[in-house]
């Protein structure tokens, strides 16, 4: 078995342990396993890229970074580590972008059908503030979150750029933020919401990263070389 499909196991197991911890209340298996989950992404797209002899991609590895900061700041329950797992969060949304950018997500944007997608996002943005202002605006976040949900929201449309995969793993993604910013307005706590909260984060990452992986491996198509016909003797 690659090393790599090893470490996807790793980081599979790791993320089932902590939707348990979060299930059952168990506050040091939380702590022990969330900081784990990005570093074990970044360490499958490392191996994966070492197996292919290649270079693994900084940007994509600089937003696994900044994931982990975010996920260990968000444990300490602060607004201002709130803030500060915000801004870390801020910048891997940029580097992806930057990532999606650079491997046509811009042009692609440009064209039917998927010229409509940031549109579709930009109208759930502003519904969703829309819906969560309030209630924002009573905790000193709602400029924050606004700049925020932006970023958020351009990262999810350049994702639908980058496959199936990863399109909907950025969808997830913006769920799960949707649900944190729900519960720090207040205006939504569903039953369940940490666990929702981290599996639809778990999975939106492992979907970015296993289908960048994917798209990065799959060969260029050959050129077609137009035929030509034998010259006339």
């Amino acid at each position: 078995m690659p090393r790599s499909r090893t470490v996807l196991i790793a980081f599979l197991i790791v993320t089932a342990a902590n939707l348990l911890a979060n299930a059952t209340g168990n506050g040091l298996a939380f702590l022990l396993t969330k900081p784990l989950l990005m570093p074990l992404l970044a360490a499958y797209l490392w191996r994966v890229s070492a197996e292919r002899a290649a270079r693994p991609d900084r940007l994509m590895l600089a937003a696994l970074a900044f994931a982990t900061g975010g996920d260990i700041a968000l444990m300490i329950d602060s607004i201002y580590w709130f803030i500060a797992g915000m801004a870390c969060f801020l910048g891997t949304h940029l580097c992806y972008v930057a990532a999606f950018t650079r491997h046509g997500a811009a042009a692609a944007l440009r064209r039917p059908p998927l010229v409509a997608v940031p549109l579709g996002y930009a109208l759930l943005t502003v519904a969703a503030l829309a819906w969560m202002w309030a209630g924002l605006t009573d905790v000193g976040l709602a400029v924050p979150v606004a700049g925020y949900a932006i970023a958020l929201a351009t990262m999810a449309s350049t994702a639908t750029t980058q496959g199936w995969r990863v399109g909907l793993g950025a969808a997830l993604f913006l769920g799960s933020d949707l649900l944190i910013a729900a519960g720090v307005a207040e205006v939504a706590q569903p039953t369940g919401a940490p666990v929702l909260v981290m599996a639809t984060y778990a999975a939106g990452q492992a979907l970015i990263v296993t289908g960048w992986v994917a798209r990065a491996g799959t060969p260029p198509a050959a050129p077609v070389t137009p035929a030509v016909a034998p010259a006339a003797p």
